[in-house]
């Protein structure tokens, strides 16, 4: 009995030690040394690929979509306007989420009508001439990119209300304009964000 009381302490307190080793070779070490990695090898990423504006604040992240608009949620005319997003009341990055609703889905058939209508009188466009982007929200409801297309109809629109050569912003929209990965993986896209910030820069 005496023995067998030994054995079992003798294997607690093995079990034990092999507990703290592993936590801490696995939860702190590995740990460590990852994040150490990530701040020497990719810091921008590792800390949420923040974008900054001209006076240094983040101004948000190039990976997450935002509202661009005022207090009572209108389109600003000024800036490049962002897809739709079904996260959480919109651009939530604590609910990110798409509408899971089907395409002939009467609810959403009815919003994509909607917002292919006042987009297309708000960029002074055909209905026909707005891109599908402009109209659905992405998967994660919270895709910072539009399509090439989206954004050359709204040229015309922030140009005007920042008193700006079309020619100029349509070539901001071009040297903003990203190819697909690798070259091949995906379509070509616009950081909405990024493009903006670039439209403060040219001032008007």
């Amino acid at each position: 009995m005496h023995s067998s009381s030994r054995s079992t302490w003798r294997t607690v307190a093995v079990a034990v030690r092999a507990m703290v080793v592993f936590t801490l070779l696995l939860g702190v070490g590995y740990t460590a040394v990852i994040t150490l990695v990530g701040q020497v090898a990719l810091p921008a990423q590792a800390n949420g690929s923040l974008v900054r504006g001209a006076d240094g604040a983040a101004v948000g992240s190039s990976l997450l979509g935002q509202p661009v608009a005022d207090a009572d949620g209108d389109a600003l005319p000024q800036y490049f306007q962002p897809r739709p997003s079904a996260a959480g009341d919109g651009y939530d990055g604590g609910a990110s989420s798409g509408s899971n609703l089907g395409p002939e889905n009467e609810d959403l058939v009815a919003a994509i009508r909607e917002r292919k209508a006042a987009i297309a009188e708000r960029d002074g466009v055909p209905a026909a001439d707005v891109p599908a982007d402009a109209v659905t929200a992405s998967g994660s409801g919270l895709d910072p990119h539009i399509s090439p297309a989206y954004a050359s109809i709204q040229v015309d629109r922030v140009a005007e209300a920042r008193g700006l050569l079309v020619s100029e912003v349509r070539r901001l929209v071009a040297d903003h304009t990203q190819g697909p990965d690798l070259g091949f993986l995906g379509e070509s896209t616009v950081n909405v964000l990024e493009l903006n910030l670039a439209l403060d820069g040219l001032g008007g």
